[in-house]
């Protein structure tokens, strides 16, 4: 189970850091805004979701590290701060991780779809360094 909640922070991640860029710490209250884009959209909504589902204490401590993540969007331990009060609601609410897993769009399942396009084209789902094709049509002839 620690591998799954692992995994859905893991994809929840874009969307709580865009949430929290978008919004600031009002993303805990805030409605929904055309305005801004689907992703931080739904970073709101889980973090709502998370928000009405703690306690007093664990709401202050989740709203201590949005305001952190907000106040410095690109400070690794800020965002592993926030992180890490997900991951201990979704340790402690099986209902809100099936809620939270809903809200990812369905592409996020960690399947990578790769096409490959062209004439002697390779396809890789990653950085897989260097990708030798052994066709030898490279090599200078003499």
């Amino acid at each position: 189970m620690s591998t799954e909640i692992g995994q859905l922070v893991g994809q929840a991640g874009p969307y709580l850091t865009a949430a929290v860029v978008a919004y600031g710490t009002g993303v805990l209250t805030r409605a929904e805004s055309a305005a801004v884009e689907a992703t931080a959209n739904i970073g709101r909504r889980m973090l709502q979701a998370v928000w009405h589902r703690r306690d007093d204490q664990s709401r202050a401590a989740l709203e201590s590290a949005v305001a952190d993540a907000a106040a410095e969007p690109e400070d690794d331990d800020a965002s592993a701060a926030l992180r890490v009060q997900i991951k201990k609601a979704l340790r402690e609410d099986e209902e809100l991780r099936r809620e939270l897993a809903s809200l990812l769009p369905s592409g996020s399942t960690g399947t990578v779809t790769v096409t490959a396009s062209g004439t002697r084209a390779i396809a890789a789902g990653g950085n897989i360094g260097i990708a030798i094709t052994g066709d030898g049509h490279d090599v200078p002839r003499q």
